[in-house]
């Protein structure tokens, strides 16, 4: 390529400046073109983040003219004299300084601007350039090995990634497809079970916030409340009245075997009611527990704890029918369905251990009558003390003395130690790290699917 005359050196300098800032643009300038997102999204995301360069229009040409031009290129800039420039790129099968012994230098790796002056003669010898030649061959040639070895490492990663992500582009159109067809098939299950879910995760911040009103509860509310969510609970079980839904309840196995897609209705659903049921027996705790205060707020962490592992324990068992019923097929033969529902339930037994033992701690920890953070404190240490509860700043009701030496009121104290095990003061580990307690009226949301 070579370009001569004023116009050739106008249109150099004005259109290679330019190209790097329209690069910059696309790339840094966090602008997405609509078009090319929808026809490529997946390379269009990946040249946003940066992963990949932005491509040129004729993409299918970008990495030969890259690799054939960044292997081994030079600029040899030619003047004649009569103020005239022109520039030459060559590459390694050509002579450097056969055709033309005013070439300066060669660059190695990469081609960038060079600036070269000339006119009216004022030239350089021929003896200078030839050796400003060779010092700097000498000079690039250690660095361009290992220049073009990177380079071309990171093309062909580049080329990888690019072929994957137009892999992706051409299956997404019709996996997207399957999709939309496969919720119109169990448009009413998808409905129903994020409906139940919302209503779940509602239900759980509901509760909190009422176990944490304490003293400042209504009765009214919490009536309300309970009663909303069985009322949900019995017209979903209702409307699904023909199906094998209740039947995991107690126990049984569904009477047909259900396709894979009805399995995971039947779990989810009856996961999520009967953590909603739980929801409402904790209500009422709540109204028994109203005006509790001291040891009846210990006592009310304690039974709601025994409530949830209570709960746990029951779902972690709840879908073992569901499962049952689904591996012992006998369309896939005996030994193949006996060996599937033979290791399911000796996975779902390792797992229901845990839960036992969670559940009997449970137990144990609403049996015991004493503290175990500390004890009930005398009217000298409360004296010497000061008699005010640094947490509520008030005077202290029901006192208890913990092992770091420092007295609290038991409700305040009790509902620290909820989420806390050490001194709300000093900060010293005073509850032993043995049961995780959900006295503040939380439930577990994560699903037992399995």
């Amino acid at each position: 390529m070579e370009t001569s005359g004023g116009t050739g050196n106008d249109t150099y300098t004005n259109s290679s400046p330019s190209s790097p800032r329209n690069n910059n643009s696309s790339r840094y300038g966090l602008q997405i073109n609509p078009l090319r997102f929808f026809q490529a999204p997946v390379s269009t995301l990946l040249e946003y983040s940066g992963i990949l360069g932005p491509r040129p229009n004729n993409s299918e040409t970008e990495a030969l003219v890259s690799d054939d031009f960044n292997d081994s290129s030079s600029v040899t800039p030619r003047s004649s004299g009569n103020g005239e420039v022109s520039i030459r790129i060559i590459g390694d099968q050509d002579q450097i300084g056969a055709d033309d012994d005013r070439t300066i230098g060669q660059i190695g790796g990469a081609v960038g601007p060079v600036l070269v002056e000339g006119g009216n003669g004022n030239e350089v010898g021929d003896g200078e350039r030839d050796s400003g030649v060779q010092a700097r061959g000498a000079v690039d040639s250690g660095d361009g090995n290992g220049g073009s070895e990177s380079n071309r490492d990171s093309t062909q990663q580049r080329y990888d990634i690019q072929q994957v992500a137009r892999w992706i582009e051409h299956i997404l159109p019709f996996s997207l497809l399957l999709l939309v067809v496969f919720i119109r098939q169990h448009l009413q299950g998808f409905f129903v079970t994020i409906w139940i879910t919302a209503f779940m995760f509602k239900s759980n911040d509901i509760l909190r916030k009422q176990t944490a009103l304490k003293g400042e509860r209504r009765i009214s509310v919490l009536v309300f409340y309970s009663a909303v969510f069985m009322l949900h609970v019995i017209g979903v079980y209702w409307w699904f009245r023909n199906d094998d839904l209740l039947y995991p309840l107690v126990m049984i196995p569904p009477k047909a075997i259900p396709p894979f897609w009805h399995a995971m209705f039947f779990i989810l659903v009856n996961d999520i009611l009967v953590r909603q049921v739980a929801m409402a027996f904790k209500l009422a705790l709540l109204m028994y527990y109203k005006n509790g205060r001291g040891h009846n707020f210990r006592r009310q962490g304690q039974m709601l704890t025994l409530v949830e592992y209570s709960l746990l324990l029951y779902r972690a068992l709840l879908p073992t029918p569901v499962w049952y019923r689904f591996f012992l097929n006998k369309d896939y033969g005996s030994l193949f369905s006996s060996l599937t529902t033979g290791l399911y339930l000796t996975f779902k037994l390792t797992s229901v251990v845990e839960k036992v033992r969670s559940f009997f701690a449970a137990v144990k920890a609403l049996s015991r009558k004493e503290i175990h953070y500390g004890s009930h404190a005398t009217a000298e240490q409360v004296n010497a003390a000061g008699d005010l509860c640094a947490i509520c700043q008030e005077k202290m009701h029901a006192p208890i003395l913990l092992r770091c030496k420092h007295i609290f009121c038991e409700d305040c104290v009790s509902e620290w130690f909820e989420r806390e095990r050490t001194c709300p003061l000093c900060r010293a580990l005073v509850r032993p790290a043995d049961l995780r307690s959900f006295g503040d009226g939380s439930t577990s949301l994560f699903f037992q699917v399995f």
